[in-house]
């Protein structure tokens, strides 16, 4: 008999590990400072893209639907999920450093225009708690790290056909859900991000019709969705081994992702611009050489659809005290297990439950043996270095 489909996430009163490592790593090879500060570069290359997708427009304002259709998906769309993550490079002030934000946040809006749709500085306003509060919500309930599905997401997208609906949903679920969980007042350059991004979307009407336009939302909605490059979403955090929260991916899509594959890199040293991150591993080897990967991003999202152990549950959280931010049950996890059974269903009563330590090394991952078979069960999609199975 097979695994039951999976009804909770997995809960944990341990500290993201990210903080931790960075410290140790940072004491041990100083030199790693050398790879803060800005990149140039960057800058060439996401002028670049907002320049092709604008030619872009020019050439199939009379092309036929299909064309568009395809095209947006295939070159569009990736171009355009490129500026995404050009996007979140800016959240960490990467293009100008952080001590010219303004100047990050100006050329955030340059990025954003071929997206279509105004999101990159609200996007900015969230991320920074995905990093300050991995996996965290509040004791009232407010999600601090909105990257995670809800509880009745995940309740309702169960099964391979309504995970399959829920991925190509994601960029609304994405989108929306921070307004509804952790909503914050909106920003100055929130007001210009709509009024630069609509700016843009009426001059590509104007000037090439209603097809280019359409190439650029299309491009943007389903390469957000259920595409290739989409596969990040899911590798990055999800719990595809019980005590493991965060994942990298070294595979060549990082060349057209601004290097969104090295996650674990990324979180530890979040300033670092993207196009030096493999530089992390080479100068500190022996804190990412033995860690579980991620092979492939379609192997993700083949895992996601298909695995009953991969879905929107599958995601790590802790739980902070809105009155002081400490993490619930650091005291004891009967502290935790009181809340989360508190909770009148909003989170799932479990009278076994068990909490799962976090994994930062080879040897605090395998020493985890889990009191279940779902426990110890290990997704697909992962790979490990030869000698992390000795």
């Amino acid at each position: 008999m097979g695994l039951k489909e999976r009804d909770d996430f997995t809960w944990t009163y341990d500290d993201q590990p990210h903080t931790d490592r960075r410290k140790a790593i940072s004491s041990k090879y100083p030199e790693i400072k050398s790879l803060f500060g800005t990149d140039p570069h960057f800058r060439h290359l996401v002028l670049a893209c907002v320049a092709t997708q604008t030619v872009m427009c020019y050439f199939l304002q009379d092309a036929s639907w299909p064309l568009i259709v395809f095209l947006a998906y295939t070159f569009g769309g990736s171009i355009n999920h490129a500026l995404t993550l050009a996007i979140h490079d800016l959240c960490h002030n990467t293009a100008y450093g952080n001590s010219k934000p303004y100047k990050n946040r100006l050329f955030t809006l340059v990025a954003n225009l071929p997206l279509g749709i105004p999101s990159g500085i609200t996007f900015k306003k969230y991320h920074i708690d995905h990093h300050r509060y991995l996996g965290g919500i509040t004791t009232d309930k407010v999600l601090l790290d909105t990257d995670t599905p809800l509880p009745w997401e995940a309740k309702f997208f169960k099964g391979s056909f309504l995970k399959t609906i829920w991925l190509i949903l994601n960029p609304g679920f994405y989108g929306l859900r921070p307004v509804f969980t952790s909503p914050k007042p909106i920003t100055k350059y929130e007001v210009y991000n709509i009024i630069s991004a609509l700016s843009y979307d009426g001059f590509i009407l104007y000037t090439f019709g209603l097809k280019s336009l359409a190439y650029l939302l299309i491009g943007t909605i389903l390469a957000l969705g259920l595409h290739p490059m989409s596969g990040h979403f899911i590798a990055e955090h999800y719990n595809f081994i019980k005590n493991v929260e965060t994942y990298s991916y070294y595979g060549p899509i990082n060349m057209i992702a601004f290097n969104v594959g090295y996650h674990l890199e990324h979180h530890d040293f979040p300033f670092i611009a993207s196009s030096r991150l493999p530089l992390v591993q080479k100068m500190a080897p022996e804190w990412y050489a033995d860690l579980p990967y991620i092979p492939s991003y379609l192997s993700v999202l083949w895992s996601f659809i298909t695995d009953k152990q991969v879905g929107p549950f599958a995601r790590l959280h802790r739980v902070y005290d809105q009155a002081d931010g400490q993490i619930v049950g650091t005291r004891g996890q009967e502290y935790l297990t009181k809340y989360l059974d508190g909770t009148k269903g909003y989170y799932s009563e479990k009278p076994d439950r068990s909490f799962k330590p976090i994994g930062i090394n080879k040897t605090t991952i395998k020493s985890f043996k889990g009191i279940t078979e779902e426990d110890r069960y290990i997704a697909k999609c992962i790979a490990f270095p030869s000698y992390f199975q000795n």
